[in-house]
Order: C-alpha cells, then sequence, then structure tokens
C-alpha cells in the first residue's frame, strides 16, 4: 500500500466525502473520526488544547489510486519527534485507524516503513491516545511495531462504560438489580408528574446555536466544566453541534422546567449507538433528579429505537456502572522507531 502524507488542509479537504464513505466501511466507524469532527477540532486546535498544529494527515491508496486507508495526524511543539491523532487527548474519547477490516494490518505495516522516508523529519514515534483496547488498529499497528523493532507502550487510561441493549425498555430494567430499577423509575415517573416539564430535542421546535448555548450553560454549573469552556472549546462545541446536526447524528436533548433548563445531554445518535458525549444540569433542580430522569428517557428512547448500546464513554463516574455500564477501556499506545 502506497503511503503519502498531506500537510494542507487545502488538499485534505477535498477528501471529506470519501473520507466519510472510507471510515462507514472501517473496522472503527465512530463519530470522533468523521470528517466534520475532525474539521472542527482542528479549526480551533482541540478548544485550544493544543498550541499550535501542523498537520500531517496519512493517506494509504490502491494501485488504481483509490482511497484504501487513512489516519488524520498532527504535529505539535509540545510533543516533539512525535505524531498525534487529530482529537488527543480530551476531546475525542475513541480515536483509531480509519480502514476496513482487511486492510488495517497492511495500513498499519505500511505506516511504519513509510515514517522514515517521508519528508517528517525527526519525527519518530506515534504517540496514539484514546484507542479502545480491543481496537484492531492499535492490535495492528503493536503488531507491526514489535515485528520491525520498534519499542511497544501500552498505558490504560480511562473506562468508558457502554449499557448493550437486546430488546425494549423492559427488557432493559431486567437487567438491573431491584433497587436500582426501583429508583430509576421512581425518578423518571417524578419528573414526568410534575407539571411544566417537557423533554425536548434541539431541532424540534429549538434553535440550534440557541440550544447549545443554553446546553453550555448547563455545563458552567460543574466548576470543572466552566474552566473547561474557554473561548475556543465554546466556539468549538457549536461547530461540532452544527455539523453533527446537518450529517443527522446530533441529539441534543434537555429536560425543561416551565421553560427552563434543567439538564442537557450533548449525543451522537450514530449508526445503532447512542453516545452521551457531555451532560450539564442546573443544581437549582437538584430535589427533581433531571440528570437522572434526563439519563432515563435517552435509554428508554434508545431501546424503543432498536438501538444496540448506550454508550456512556470515557468516564467513570458511579452512575453510569448503576445504570448498567459494563466497563470497557481505552489505552494510550506509544510506538518508538529505533528502540529496543
Amino acid at each position: 500500500m502506497e503511503i503519502t502524507f498531506l500537510n494542507d488542509w487545502s488538499a485534505w479537504e477535498p477528501l471529506a466525502r470519501p473520507w466519510n464513505d472510507l471510515l462507514a466501511r472501517s473496522a472503527a466507524d465512530v463519530p470522533f473520526l468523521r470528517f466534520e469532527f475532525l474539521r472542527a477540532w482542528w479549526s480551533t486546535l482541540g478548544g485550544g488544547e493544543w498550541p499550535d498544529g501542523e498537520l500531517w494527515v496519512a493517506i494509504g491508496k490502491e494501485q488504481d489510486g483509490a482511497l484504501a486507508a487513512a489516519a488524520p495526524f498532527f504535529r505539535t511543539s509540545s510533543r516533539p519527534g512525535a505524531l498525534l491523532l487529530i482529537g488527543t487527548a480530551e476531546i475525542a474519547d475513541y480515536l483509531d485507524l480509519v480502514a476496513p477490516a482487511p486492510s488495517v494490518e497492511p495500513f498499519a505495516r505500511a505506516l511504519l516503513e513509510a515514517l522514515p522516508r517521508s519528508v517528517l523529519r525527526g519525527v519518530d514515534t506515534f504517540d496514539l491516545w484514546n484507542l479502545l483496547e480491543t481496537s484492531s488498529g492499535g492490535q495492528a499497528l503493536a503488531r507491526a511495531a514489535a515485528a520491525a523493532g520498534w519499542s511497544v507502550e501500552r498505558e490504560r487510561l480511562k473506562p468508558c462504560p457502554q449499557i448493550a441493549l437486546a430488546g425494549d425498555w423492559d427488557g432493559y430494567l431486567d437487567t438491573l438489580e431491584k433497587k436500582q430499577r426501583h429508583e430509576l423509575r421512581r425518578k423518571m415517573r417524578r419528573v414526568e408528574q410534575t407539571p411544566g416539564t417537557a423533554f425536548i430535542r434541539a431541532g424540534d421546535g429549538m434553535e440550534l446555536a440557541a440550544a447549545v448555548e443554553g446546553f453550555l450553560e448547563l455545563m458552567k454549573f460543574d466548576a470543572a466544566k466552566s474552566r473547561f469552556l474557554t473561548p475556543s472549546m465554546h466556539a468549538m462545541f457549536q461547530a461540532l453541534a452544527k455539523d453533527a446536526a446537518q450529517g443527522g447524528w446530533l441529539r441534543l436533548e434537555m429536560l425543561t422546567v416551565d421553560g427552563r433548563p434543567a439538564a442537557g445531554a450533548f449525543c451522537f445518535d450514530y449508526g445503532n449507538r447512542l453516545m452521551i458525549y457531555n451532560s450539564g444540569m442546573d443544581p437549582a433542580f437538584q430535589a427533581l433528579s433531571p440528570g437522572w430522569a434526563l439519563l432515563g428517557h435517552l435509554i428508554r428512547s434508545a431501546a424503543e429505537e432498536g438501538k444496540v448500546a448506550v454508550d456512556f464513554m470515557r468516564g467513570d463516574e458511579e452512575y453510569k456502572l448503576r445504570l448498567g455500564g459494563e466497563i470497557r477501556y481505552i489505552e494510550r499506545l506509544t510506538l518508538r522507531r529505533g528502540s529496543s
């Protein structure tokens, strides 16, 4: 497989459609690897997470010139000598190679072979964050690196609990412990029986930009999230919401009380999964348990829509386990050339 590196936005942008077409056939089809997400991230360097960046997107092509595999790399002065994946480290919960299953192994080998021959001076490391431990791309890269005499370091990062749905809402409830099942039903019933409450999804009568602003205000009630929401991060959320909505995979849901947002969830309705990316709550409504009620509403709707899973993504918050989340882990994979 022939590998080239694109280090200019104008060379990468025309590949938007074939990139997403390739991702749809890939072993790791996640929203964080869609061209729209990568563009939103790159436009703000992860909401200001990185001070600078230099684009180095790896493109693998077949002999006929067709796009066969890809990896959205970048360089930054704070990680000299390394290539990182766009989305590193806090913004994209899952990262990987963009390659159909049969192309993963040859692409991994080709990447390692291409690096020393490329125009990337002084780069000898792939520093890859947020790969699922079961990632075929990560496993293929580790095997290829070991075979080529590179050093391979693996570091377990954070858990990513996920609820497996194998039926309807009642079937999901049956998987919970009796106490938790009763508590969830009680909290949902209390909200649904409270006058003036409503679940509202952005796009159904809510102007998107205003809905995102309302959601970000809910996030700011949490001190850590408030610090996280710098002006650049704020801009990235708005850009991401717009692109995801246009692509049909945004689900921004609010629980309101008398028209006032009490809790919100920024989700990706992606393929056969509902992925809960971030959430926020107004503590003024804490007695109503709006966060729990909203989560229950989301899980119920996902079950009714035939989703196979609700992915809570990165984080070890207790509620994710209480709601039946089964833990998976992401890892950091560091490959260094010329070490043993």
